[in-house]
């Protein structure tokens, strides 16, 4: 187990204490008391669903550390910015009964901030229609960038950033790539090259607003829902933050790299991003970059949330996934 396992993935029954989190946290909204509580997903929070006379609702309750209640806060801003000047279709949040956006329940001497959302009706498209799928990824991609790059970003607003201190090295938000399942000597030293040809490359296309601002950081497919007549919401922000525009490209394809249908992906989300927005030579020259920033990503995340579904499923052949595509990177973009 990585060196930098999250809260929310080790033992000793958190998850059964973010349970009763909560149910606590319902107390302070205009819910249903005996509302069912039903764990929805874990990876950077654990979010539940509630079910009661209300209808439906969902608590995400956040890991330690990971956001404060600025950051949270700022979050939600967006969302209601991106709803209100962009048209696009967010979650909307749930205020407690005093009013407040944020909810904070102690939990074994911790304090857990939790935020209410309305639910959200909608399925996501099956891979038969990932295609489908990613020219609209690349059409609301665009249009979020065109609203960050207008946005009066208000002077309480504050998000992390996905540059490139907080991506690589101890310090690595989701965890070092060596902290990976199944990454031995060898495979840290092939992955340390890629980092250096990531770093020069990225360097040298630089943080100029027309390409580094404020992102989703996690917008692919599982993060759409579409409803039954054909509108889409984008849900799950917890990630977002400041970083390149194109990392957008690269987390739509996150756990998927190695498929041979990468490309005509890749094609179908520029196709979208064309109806919005502008691609250049130097931001196309940067796709792989990108793309490869976020697997070796990934192989950190991986190994610091053990008890994510999707760890335990794809485990250590995604780190040697990740070698052959370190090899053809190294191969076509080392120069």
């Amino acid at each position: 187990m990585s060196e930098q396992t999250h809260d929310l993935s080790a033992q000793g029954g958190v998850l059964q204490r973010m349970e009763s989190v909560a149910q606590r946290a319902m107390l302070h909204y205009d819910v249903d008391p005996s509302s069912s509580v039903t764990l929805l997903n874990v990876s950077e929070n654990a979010t539940f669903l509630l079910e009661g006379s209300q209808g439906k609702k969902v608590i995400r309750v956040h890991r330690l550390g990971y956001h404060s209640v600025a950051e949270i806060l700022s979050e939600l801003t967006w969302l209601e910015a991106l709803r209100a000047d962009e048209g696009i279709k967010t979650p909307e949040v749930v205020s407690s009964r005093q009013g407040e956006k944020v909810v904070s329940i102690e939990s074994s001497g911790e304090q857990r901030l939790c935020v209410m959302f309305d639910f959200v009706e909608g399925k996501e498209l099956t891979p038969s229609n990932a295609g489908e799928g990613f020219v609209t990824l690349g059409e609301l991609a665009a249009r979020m960038h065109r609203h960050a790059k207008s946005w009066k970003i208000p002077s309480s607003f504050k998000r992390f950033s996905w540059d490139l201190g907080a991506s690589f090295g101890d310090g690595a938000r989701w965890g070092r790539y060596k902290d990976g399942i199944d990454v031995d000597h060898e495979l840290t030293e092939l992955f340390e090259r890629v980092e250096l040809t990531i770093r020069r490359r990225l360097l040298a296309y630089g943080r100029d607003p027309s390409r580094f601002g404020l992102i989703h950081a996690d917008m692919r497919l599982s993060n759409l829902l579409w409803d039954d007549f054909g509108e889409v919401c984008v849900i799950d922000f917890d990630d977002s933050g400041f970083g390149w525009f194109f990392y957008d490209l690269a987390s739509a394809l996150s756990f998927i790299e190695h498929r041979p249908e990468v490309s005509d992906l890749i094609g179908a989300w520029m196709e979208g991003y064309r109806n919005y927005g502008t691609i250049s030579k130097v931001d196309e020259d940067e796709i792989y970059t990108f793309i490869m920033m976020r697997r070796l990503l990934l192989v950190g995340w991986i190994g610091s949330h053990p008890v994510a579904g999707i760890s335990q499923e794809l485990g250590g052949e995604f780190s040697s996934q990740t070698a052959s595509l370190a090899e053809d990177y190294l191969s076509n973009w080392n120069a």
